[in-house]
């Protein structure tokens, strides 16, 4: 039987753990500094007289050298003939005491010898106005300290540095569900287990599971981490803990630690909860001591782990985190217990990006022309926010044209804004400049089209952009592919050269408008050398490997200087090849290249339909339907 069965529930606030001798120490400090204030303000008084005997005073007022008197109730305050006739800056005067029973009188003496006399009033309350003047003081002081004792005791410093700083969103008021998270398909069935846990606990723990105690969600910028850690905590209805990585580093050593402290109480409280921590490798950086460490980052980061294993996760708290730099997380924070669960967002498929245009544009008026599946396929490899941009662009088109819906064409040219910049309607080229601009761009229009398996054209112009780009030739894949053979990359090698090489087999110059091409162009012969494997000297090697694979991807060679001199020749070798095979193209159709590049000179800007009707009328009037060097006939 239970003996507290009848007993009433118990109160569940938190103990009051303050020290009861911050009070005593509040008020011993506020004593102590009442009588420094009060010696202090006596002393600064006092400073401004000059202090004499009663003797001197007498003195003085017989031989008559009083120019002021001023009798107080305890002192006398004089100011002689000789400092009264110095200017009033320079004047001091001078003070002694008051005998008792003798300041009547000698107002009367004084005033018989035509000095000037002052004498205060001296009311009966003047001891009571003293002693409230020192009362008042001592209550003002010891409220102060009494609030600063609290502040030191309750969160560890002073001025709540130590508090947490996590916004807290109750119950259902992220308003993020996964209805509004599209395109991570796989992310939402993985953190699906956790939503099922906070709200059946019960059937995990009776065949003895553990819920994971952190999730950490990585991915590149954009791709919705905040978002699905939102929608997580909306879909399990239970409150949301949301905290930068940033907010727990600061410059005062402890005060992270402090606020980690702060953070995982207030979530035991509430339990079950969720707490986030975006851009966690602001505060979970590897710990290394070969430079030197950050005292403050390794205190929070310490803290952050024991707090992790403190808590238990049948209680219901998880911890997300989200970050794209996971190569530089300290690997404590890694093992299994702690964040030992990862969810990859990645960069939504074909669908994926179709699904998210339509919960961005689910409060978007949309005309009837609009095709959505067209603007997912041209935005292969953009995030979440790459086409909520996208749609709100669009959006703000249409409102500038005074159209009350988006249609298809406001779609793509935001996505052409988002890629070149807007058009530059003042720039003026001359006649010279957009011939070699024409040439440029057909050029590599038509090295693509003339080649299996390239991207189709979708438009060329001429026109410049504020990218500072003078025209651009648009490709739009017509499926999406996560492999590429040798032989696709090198069309895209000779269709990146093709600029270059038009501009020579015209002109027989050189321009600075194929600086982006050529460094493209550098770059991707580069990583089929070094990273891919295809270069027959090198074979299998890979000399070069990447960082930041979520952020800007960077290579680096990881070899000797031999062999890092061998890519560089045979990245110049290849690229050269392209370049000379896209020149051979070209000359030998050569009519072709005119033919287009002087209509494009009159339009400025053509689609890919108007530019494949050239390229088809020549190959229909090839005997064999084949192109003159071999290559497959041209279709639209």
């Amino acid at each position: 039987m239970d003996p507290n069965r009848n007993q009433p529930p118990q109160d569940n606030k938190p103990e009051d753990k303050r020290p009861k001798g911050n009070l005593w120490v509040a008020l011993i400090v506020t004593v102590v500094l009442v009588l420094l204030i009060s010696s202090v303000v006596n002393a600064v008084i006092n400073s401004q007289y000059t202090k004499t005997t009663y003797s001197e005073f007498l003195a003085a007022m017989e031989n008559n050298e009083l120019a002021e008197v001023e009798i107080r109730a305890d002192r006398i305050v004089y100011l002689t003939k000789e400092e009264a006739a110095k200017p009033a800056a320079e004047q001091r005067a001078c003070f002694t005491g008051l005998p008792s029973g003798s300041a009547m009188a000698l107002a009367e003496e004084l005033y018989a010898m035509g000095v000037t006399v002052d004498q205060q009033i001296v009311e009966d309350n003047s001891g009571i106005i003293l002693v409230l003047y020192y009362v008042l003081m001592i209550a003002l002081i010891f409220g102060m300290m009494r609030m600063l004792t609290r502040r030191l005791s309750g969160d560890g410093l002073m001025g709540g540095f130590g508090s947490s700083k996590a916004k807290v969103y109750m119950e259902k008021r992220t308003g993020v569900t996964f209805r509004d998270v599209a395109g991570q398909d796989e992310a939402k069935e993985s953190l699906q287990e956790i939503i099922d846990f906070l709200h059946n606990p019960q059937k995990y723990t009776d065949i003895g599971a553990k819920l994971p105690k952190g999730v950490l969600l990585v991915g590149s910028p954009g791709t919705g981490k905040t978002l699905l850690a939102k929608a997580v905590a909306g879909e399990a209805n239970v409150p949301f803990f949301s905290i930068s990585g940033s907010d727990f580093v600061e410059m005062f050593v402890g005060v992270g630690a402090s606020r980690v402290r702060d953070l995982f109480d207030q979530a035991a409280k509430v339990a079950p909860c969720i707490i986030f921590i975006d851009e966690i490798d602001a505060v979970g950086r590897s710990r290394d001591a070969r430079f030197g460490g950050n005292t403050e980052q390794e205190q929070t980061l310490n803290q952050l782990l024991g707090e992790i294993d403190g808590f238990d996760s049948s209680k219901g708290v998880v911890c997300l985190a989200a970050t794209n730099r996971p190569e530089i997380l300290d690997k404590a924070l890694l093992r299994p217990g702690r964040f030992d669960r990862r969810i990859i967002v990645d960069r939504p498929n074909l669908q994926g990006r179709l699904d998210t245009l339509k919960v961005h544009t689910r409060k978007i008026r949309l005309a009837e022309d609009v095709d959505l599946r067209k603007i997912a396929q041209a935005t292969a490899g953009a995030v979440g926010a790459d086409l909520a941009n996208l749609v709100n662009e669009a959006a703000l088109r249409a409102v500038r044209k005074g159209r009350q819906t988006v249609n298809q064409e406001d779609l793509m040219v935001s996505f052409e804004t988002v890629i070149a910049g807007t058009e530059k309607k003042n720039s003026v080229l001359t006649d010279t400049e957009k011939r070699l601009v024409a040439y440029h761009e057909v050029g590599h229009a038509l090295v693509a089209a003339l080649q299996k398996h390239a991207q189709p054209v979708s438009k060329i112009t001429i026109v410049p952009h504020t990218t500072g780009s003078l025209g651009y030739t648009m490709q739009m894949p017509e499926e999406e592919k996560y492999l590429q053979t040798s032989e696709e990359l090198m069309i895209e090698l000779r269709t990146l050269v093709a600029g270059r090489a038009a501009e020579q087999v015209v002109f027989g110059v050189k321009t600075t408008g194929a600086a982006n091409d050529i460094q493209r162009a550098t770059a991707l012969a580069r990583n089929m050398i070094a990273q891919y494997g295809m270069n027959d000297k090198l074979g299998l090697m890979a000399p070069a490997s990447v960082s930041n694979p979520y952020l800007e991807s960077q290579s680096y060679m990881d070899c000797s200087q031999e062999t890092a001199a061998l890519v560089d020749r045979e990245s110049q070798a290849l690229l050269q090849n392209c370049y000379e095979e896209a020149k051979e193209l070209l000359l030998s159709h050569r009519p072709l290249l005119d033919e287009i590049a002087n209509f494009l000179l009159v339009k400025e800007t053509i689609t890919g339909d108007e530019f494949m009707a050239y390229v088809n009328a020549e190959a229909k009037q090839l005997p064999d339907g084949t192109e003159e060097n071999g290559g497959p006939q041209a279709e639209e």
